[in-house]
């Protein structure tokens, strides 16, 4: 969420960076809140004329009658203040609703690193690492391939839940596991707190890690209660510290999360649904950063080399790409994803590295202050990074590792999480 003091201090310059986005109806909802915003300070500055003139009116009164008079006419103007203030006092309360409701859907500001565009087509990609693997045979993709080890059973899954799940069985399990095993041992080693956050959030968490208008058709709702299906560990490690004020002594607070993530996947006509890359229910290892400000553009940068790192080391062929401004997320004030190079030639994105500065820990109240005791400095930042959404990694390795006879050559790095298996074979 934006800060409504920045906004009123220089708004031409929140709406020249809201407009970078090339989203119209951004515009407009700023365009609304700043004249919203005006409709507030006028109704501010009405109650507040109008207690003051209740107060003289008060006044007068009191020393009329001290003289041993009364003013009538004082008296009845008097009384009709109460319910004046009451009637803006209302309207104030309207106008501060919409004020935070328009708030609570602006986008973050964006850092000047990211490139100007008006679609991912304008993407900037940044680095290659390796070269995609050359094979003396027809590539297959990872949902062929697995269903001709009998490794998934995608049929029986939609019996038993319906389109996007799946059956997963035999080594490709383990292999699943290894994934996110590998993952948590390698930022356990860098000093992360691994972390299982709870599998489900009320709405109130919920509304101040995410807007709710970009995940509204993801999130799976628990009938009957006030709770939601966690679509990333993100969201409930946000809210671990909502209305908490840290301690500098104890930032940055950095976590692994492991998590099962449930998305409805509405709305991705025209994204690549094949196979187990896009389903409903998958699991993720999520790096995630509580720091000071001033720390926040450093720890996106080690977030991203974290995530760098655990794919050289599977050996992985990959890009990286900035998103460019009509593409960054709403939260976001800078995101950096990996593309793994698949079977088909393209390369698809399998993690998402993002700063998100303030934008997040003001929706949650998260702050932070120098020692116990003190009063607040600020508002902390705070950062998100997928290490290894296991399924997507699993079909970059499927692809790439990919064999002649159809079996598929588990990394080395994976090799202690397998129980001695080196190739995922037909049985």
């Amino acid at each position: 969420m934006l800060d409504i003091k920045m906004i009123r201090e220089d708004p031409n310059a929140v709406r020249k960076n809201l407009a970078r986005r090339n989203k119209a109806q951004v515009l407009e909802m700023f365009d609304e809140l700043v004249e919203v915003d005006k409709e507030w300070r006028k109704a501010v500055a009405d109650v507040n004329e109008l207690r003051a003139s209740r107060n003289k009116i008060s006044m007068e009164i009191a020393a009329s009658k001290k003289a041993g008079g009364e003013d009538k006419k004082l008296m009845k103007e008097a009384g009709k203040i109460p319910e004046k203030i009451q009637e803006i006092e209302t309207r104030r309360a309207d106008l501060d609703a919409k004020m935070k409701s328009i708030l609570l859907r602006l986008p973050n500001l964006l850092d000047k690193s990211v490139p100007d565009g008006r679609s991912e087509d304008d993407n900037k990609v940044v680095k290659k690492s390796g070269k995609p693997p050359e094979f003396d045979f027809e590539p297959r993709d990872h949902l062929e391939i697995l269903q001709g080890l009998g490794m998934i059973d995608v049929e029986r899954g939609a019996k038993a839940a319906g389109h996007a799940f799946y059956y997963l069985r035999g080594d490709a399990v383990l292999l699943d596991l290894a994934v996110a095993r590998f993952a948590l041992d390698f930022l356990h080693r860098k000093n992360f707190t691994v972390i299982e956050p709870p599998f489900m959030m009320n709405l109130e968490a919920m509304m101040g890690a995410e807007d709710l208008e970009t995940f509204q058709d993801q999130i799976f709702k628990i009938e009957g209660e006030d709770l939601f299906l966690i679509p990333t560990s993100e969201h409930p490690i946000a809210a671990m510290f909502k209305d908490d004020v840290l301690g500098t002594d104890e930032m940055p607070a950095v976590f692994a999360g492991i998590s099962p993530c449930f998305r409805k996947e509405v709305g991705t006509h025209g994204k690549y649904t094949r196979g187990i890359f896009r389903m409903h229910h998958f699991n993720k290892v999520e790096q995630f950063v509580f720091c000071r400000p001033e720390d926040s553009w450093e720890w996106f940068e080690r977030l991203g080399q974290n995530t760098e790192e655990i794919y050289n080391q599977l050996g992985l062929h990959y890009r990286v790409v900035t998103l460019c401004s009509a593409d960054t997320g709403v939260k976001a004030a800078r995101t950096d994803d990996i593309e793994c190079w698949m079977a088909d030639g393209k390369y698809r994105e399998v993690s998402s590295n993002s700063n998100v500065t303030d934008y997040q820990s003001r929706r949650l109240n998260i702050k932070y202050r120098d020692k116990r005791g003190q009063a607040p400095i600020g508002l902390v930042h705070t950062l998100n990074s997928t290490a290894v959404a296991t399924s997507r990694i699993m079909v970059a390795i499927i692809e790439q590792f990919q064999q002649k006879d159809g079996s598929v050559k588990i990394p080395k790095a994976l090799a202690p999480y397998m129980n001695g298996i080196e190739f995922l074979k037909k049985v």
